[in-house]
């Protein structure tokens, strides 16, 4: 199983909390302006790996303490992220998630592969950046629109539970 990807960080202390090896996803239907990746937006590009491959350099880096994957938009390809994912989990690791979409136009989509990346993501930041409402002070996010959830307390209630900043 392969994912197109713009490229990786190693060990990122900005793309979540403690250090993460950073997945950045090739293509993205956004076109956010003002977006910090616009070299992620063509679906052409980028180089295929293997999600194996992936996993095996992560693994690598007892550091680390879980994955991220950012874009590009990560759910135009949940289903190898889906299979990265329970991979790190088995591992003991988490992961973070970044998407352009809301969580509820996640759900709304009855995607198969999305409700899998979904069920193996701890925390979803989502919402498109928007320029105007842009702020550097955000923890983890570019624009106040977005949000962070914490996805096991939104799946154990059934309702969007955030994370404090």
């Amino acid at each position: 199983m392969n994912l197109q990807i713009a490229g990786t960080v190693p060990e990122s202390i900005v793309d979540g909390k403690g250090i993460r090896y950073a997945l950045f996803v090739q293509g993205c239907p956004h076109h956010c302006p003002g977006c910090h990746n616009p070299q992620t937006h063509p679906f052409e590009g980028g180089e295929e790996r293997s999600v194996e491959a992936i996993f095996e350099e992560f693994q690598r880096d007892p550091l680390l303490k879980g994955i991220t994957f950012s874009g590009g938009e990560p759910f135009c390809q949940p289903g190898p992220l889906a299979a990265l994912a329970r991979k790190v989990h088995a591992a003991g690791r988490d992961v973070t998630v970044y998407t352009g979409y809301t969580y509820e136009q996640l759900v709304e989509k009855h995607d198969p592969d999305i409700d899998a990346l979904l069920a193996e993501t701890d925390v979803l930041i989502d919402g498109p950046f928007i320029e105007a409402l842009k702020n550097l002070e955000l923890r983890f996010r570019g624009s106040e629109n977005q949000r962070l959830i914490d996805m096991q307390q939104t799946r154990a209630t059934g309702r969007v539970t955030l994370l404090a900043d």
